[in-house]
């Protein structure tokens, strides 16, 4: 246990959230994700995972860390439903309340295609996958930056 880090952060994910730079993508999935194969591609090159845990409290996790890129429209896309691309399901929602916490005010999610999505996730720089078994549980986040100390 590390004092101020969220314990659901272990070593390999603390350590692709530290390794990653201004503009690295961030895979969060759900189990039924193709989060092998797509990980396999991406820059990192291997999955990590954030099991026993929904796709909300892992995003908390993660957002108690990692810098949303405020250069950006949209530094956090959520994959459509099929057919649905309005729809927004409860587990999307979860996500959408963590961000608006992490960031202290209202901060909308992006959309994109299924398919779109896929091609996205294996140029990210990290695949994470969750314990969440609820569908559409797959997200992007952009890392942003972190302002240096006043003098």
């Amino acid at each position: 246990m590390l004092k101020t880090i969220d314990p659901v952060l272990n070593a390999d994910v603390l350590y692709a959230l530290r390794a990653m730079g201004h503009g690295d993508d961030l895979v969060l999935c759900d189990a039924n994700f193709p989060a092998d194969a797509i990980a396999r591609q991406s820059g990192l090159g291997r999955l990590l995972r954030i099991d026993n845990v929904t796709a909300g409290r892992a995003a908390r996790a993660i957002l108690s860390v990692l810098p949303l890129d405020s250069f950006v429209d949209k530094a956090v896309l959520r994959m459509e439903i099929v057919g649905q691309p309005d729809e927004v399901p409860p587990v999307q929602a979860e996500v959408q309340k963590e961000i608006d916490a992490a960031e202290g005010r209202p901060y909308p999610m992006g959309s994109i295609e299924r398919f779109a999505f896929y091609e996205l996730a294996k140029k990210a720089y990290c695949v994470i996958q969750t314990g969440e078994r609820r569908f559409y549980g797959c997200f992007v986040f952009k890392k942003g930056v972190i302002a240096p100390d006043a003098a």
